[in-house]
């Protein structure tokens, strides 16, 4: 009982031994759940449950009912165009780092969409061609199908060799897909909870580096050999010893494009209150820009190098061969790993941002079915494009030395090798923090 008295409480209640409290309150007996008992439960299916299996299988299912027509469907049109229109031209740029014909870019380009677009839980992140992931599987095709060991073989033509190189490409892509399906399924994706801002901002910056070293061999149009991992950014001091050979119109092509580009994207931040919908920038330098060099004949004049006549229609699934499964099984999981952690890092950046949760294992799921579907079909391995805005927006961070460590390993060690350093620190100073 609880009286006041002036400005204080006084409280009365029965003195109890640990005896008399069990005699007058009785111990309630649970009753405890057998393992048959879990198992009925587990094999139980009730229509709420079935609802939720499918929505979490299939996310589009629990979005597509809620989308807003007159609200998104104009943007969303404006943004698919110019998004799909850089894919395509990743794809065809991209295609050179694996070493195959530019038109087997497109397929890469336009596959994993439609796995994602299915069973992805991000809503911003553009998914196909992704430069490190091919610089990659390039290493595979170079190693599996070079040119002396071909040239010793019954394969003797430059189509055979084409040929080979497409199947060695699109089978390490099949198997990583395999190898991140595989992951989802057995629940591995609870590890990305475990990854601090600290290191995706500094994974992403890093992997944003590899992604312009990547492209100045092709800016410049120099005919620079691709560097292994671990450190392939050295691959710099290559370009500068030939920096003499730049092609002067390929170089001031690139320069006056990004400028372009780069003024317009800032209009198009400060002013998007006031315009409908973003300038399709992309669009209109491509039409530009191919149009001039058509009509200027910059092939001829300039000995600048197009991509030229594309084979139309979609290629018959690739003949997969057991071969390769063998000869490139630590590098197809290797790109499976590296595939995710940029991909989950850029769905992280947004998924802040605007507020809605991701799932890291049907995130594993939607890029092994995307992979999968990809590398059956003569493409190649597909991740999430590095934007310059998602890079901006992810640095930053409590814990400042785990980004130094990171950018500096992935930089340094290249992404595979950079990402698993930069875990195995992360988790040290943890083990610090918490023992010390």
């Amino acid at each position: 009982m609880v009286e006041p008295v002036g400005n204080q409480y006084v409280v009365a209640r029965p003195i109890y031994s640990e005896n008399s409290f069990g005699e007058e309150h009785k111990k309630v007996h649970r009753y405890h759940k057998t393992f048959l008992d879990r198992l009925r439960v587990c094999f139980r299916c009730s229509p709420q449950k079935a609802k939720n299996i499918a929505t979490g299988l299939l996310p589009i299912t629990s979005w597509l009912p809620a989308y807003r027509i007159k609200e998104w469907l104009l943007s969303d049109f404006v943004s698919g165009i110019s998004t799909g229109l850089v894919a395509v031209l990743q794809g065809l740029a991209f295609a050179l780092l694996v070493y195959v014909r530019p038109g087997y870019g497109l397929y890469a380009a336009f596959f994993p969409v439609i796995g994602y677009f299915l069973f992805g839980t991000s809503r911003h992140i553009s998914v196909g061609p992704f430069p490190v992931l091919s610089i990659m599987v390039g290493e595979v095709v170079l190693k599996l199908v070079d040119e002396e060991s071909v040239e010793n073989s019954t394969l003797t033509t430059s189509t055979a060799i084409d040929e080979e190189r497409i199947q060695v490409a699109a089978t390490v892509s099949l198997l990583a897909g395999i190898f991140q399906l595989l992951l989802g399924a057995l629940q591995v994706g609870f590890v990305i909870i475990y990854l601090s801002q600290s290191l995706i901002s500094g994974f992403t910056t890093a992997a944003a580096i590899h992604v312009v070293v990547s492209q100045l061999k092709f800016i410049l149009q120099l005919p620079v050999v691709g560097c292994k991992e671990p450190f392939s950014i050295f691959c710099v001091r290559k370009i500068g010893g030939q920096i003499t050979k730049t092609n002067i119109a390929d170089l001031v092509t690139a320069l006056i494009i990004l400028v372009i580009v780069f003024v317009v994207k800032e209009i198009n931040e400060r002013y998007k209150t006031k315009l409908p919908v973003p300038i399709p920038i992309e669009l209109f330098v491509t039409v530009v820009a191919t149009g001039i060099s058509y009509a200027c004949n910059f092939k001829e004049r300039f000995q600048v190098d197009v991509i030229g006549q594309l084979e139309k229609g979609f290629k018959p699934p690739v003949q997969l061969d057991m071969r390769v499964f063998q000869s490139c099984v630590g590098e197809a999981f290797s790109i499976a790993i590296v595939g995710f952690a940029v991909a989950f890092s850029v769905a992280k950046v947004y998924s802040v941002k605007y507020d809605y949760p991701i799932n890291g294992n049907q995130e594993l799921i939607a890029f092994g079915l995307s992979n999968i579907f990809c590398g059956a079909f003569s493409g190649f391995a597909a991740s999430t494009s590095l934007s310059r805005s998602g890079v901006q927006e992810s640095t930053g961070g409590k814990t400042q030395m785990i980004w130094v460590v990171t950018f500096l390993c992935t930089v340094i060690l290249g992404l595979a090798i950079g990402l698993g350093v930069s875990i195995a620190f992360e988790l040290l100073t943890i083990v610090f923090r918490t023992q010390l």
